[in-house]
């Protein structure tokens, strides 16, 4: 069995991978950390987890990770960046579920998230998480950075159109939706009840953050610097994702053969579900699963294609991709722990 820690147990994603981990079957979990409920036990915090956890909470120094084969870490954005490299100086590899080491270039980090990068150097090793397009350099990596939940969704939606010639790649437009967890689990203002039951409402146009880090992906797939327009949304429901993607066409193509062509790029992949001709993404159909759905249509008529993506956000945008990234760091079967439907209404 693989010895697995939690740094960060009592955020909604530190709490997803305690629940997906709990049933895995090739992994026990060692440690969990919580600055803010230490001393107590992890069923005591989410009484959701009794009898499938119960380990006391402890502090996070650098003794956590002795021992240890994988640490998830699920800290806050700009925390992870200083931690990480403590626990990289014995055997045990890291998930890191922050922003912190996902963009490649430092400076670009430094622009969007506006805080120094303290471990330029480390960066040059770390591989991005997405399991669909670097699974290879992830088997052998050290560090892994998670990729992001509205990323997860637009790259996934995007990557198949990259390389064909389809669509002018300067056309780029990603309008995505999100469930309140997306935000965290610390109160706010914004993500109250009252603020955001019955609306919807846009938030970080042209300035999201997750931005560059679509931009970085893309880019590495089409061979050259992109750039798109990318306008969030928060919706009045607890979890879920669901990204429209919209690109000029330069060529004739029938839906059925871009339907095809898309089956054809994921084929094998055991998340990502390519929906059949004339369907569209719901989030209803891969909320608490780490399934990808992506549904596809043509606009005849202004020449556009457009691709529906949905994920559950904390699920394949966050700690369901880190236990498939850690499945695929110890060489086990891809699927394991994360082989369930999606639960249903």
């Amino acid at each position: 069995m693989y010895k697995i820690g939690i740094a960060g147990a009592t955020g909604y994603t530190g709490v997803e991978l305690l629940r997906i981990l709990s049933r895995h079957p090739n992994v026990e979990i060692k440690t969990l950390t919580s600055e803010t409920y230490k001393g107590k036990r992890i069923d005591e915090v989410f009484p959701t987890l009794r009898n499938f956890a119960s380990q006391e909470l402890v502090s996070l120094d650098s003794s956590v990770g002795e021992g240890l084969d994988i640490l998830f870490l699920a800290l806050p954005h700009t925390t992870a960046m200083d931690e990480a490299p403590k626990f990289l100086k014995g055997d045990c590899r890291i998930v890191d579920l922050s922003a912190d080491y996902r963009l490649r270039n430092a400076s670009t980090f430094e622009e969007w998230y506006a805080v120094p990068h303290t471990q330029r150097e480390l960066l040059k090793s770390v591989v991005y998480g997405l399991p669909e397009l670097h699974r290879e350099a992830i088997k052998s990596a050290s560090l892994v950075a998670n990729p992001g939940c509205y990323p997860t969704s637009a790259i996934l939606a995007l990557a198949p159109l990259m390389e064909e010639g389809w669509i002018d790649l300067d056309s780029v437009i990603v309008d995505s939706k999100s469930g309140v967890s997306g935000a965290g689990r610390k109160p706010s203002q914004g993500t109250q009840y009252c603020e955001v039951n019955e609306g919807v409402s846009a938030y970080g146009a042209a300035r999201h953050r997750h931005t560059p880090e679509i931009e970085q992906e893309i880019s590495g797939l089409a061979g050259r610097k992109l750039q798109i327009t990318f306008t969030p949304h928060l919706m009045p429901m607890t979890r879920g994702i669901l990204s429209s993607a919209y690109g000029r066409l330069t060529k004739e193509i029938t839906l059925e053969k871009l339907v095809s062509y898309y089956k054809d790029y994921y084929e094998g992949e055991p998340f990502v579900r390519i929906l059949p001709t004339g369907q569209l993404a719901n989030t209803s159909y891969v909320s608490g699963s780490n399934f990808c759905d992506i549904g596809l249509q043509i606009d005849l008529r202004n020449k556009r294609v457009i691709v529906t993506s949905a994920i559950d956000n904390l699920i394949k945008g966050a700690s369901g991709q880190a236990v498939q990234n850690m499945n695929i760091m110890l060489g086990l079967d891809e699927k394991a722990g994360l082989d369930f439907a999606p639960s249903f209404p």
